[in-house]
């Protein structure tokens, strides 16, 4: 597996995750609009790494040696 398809795996996963928590504790009236921040975040990161090819986290996979797609 490369690099790009890893970071966009974890970018699904945790937009996915952080939209299931905020629905699940927005039911129980717990901090719900708070896990959304985390969702923003990874939109804003995948915007800014699309406009500048730089990716934080394709830069530490690279360190750890997961290679890099072609």
């Amino acid at each position: 597996m490369t690099t790009d398809r890893i970071v966009r795996i974890m970018a699904g996963l945790m937009i996915l995750l952080t939209l299931i928590l905020a629905h699940v504790t927005g039911q129980v009236d717990l901090a719900k609009p708070s896990w959304l921040w985390l969702t923003a975040f990874v939109g804003l990161n995948l915007f800014q790494s699309g406009i500048t090819r730089f990716c934080p986290m394709d830069s530490i996979l690279s360190k750890l040696g997961v290679r890099r797609a072609q």
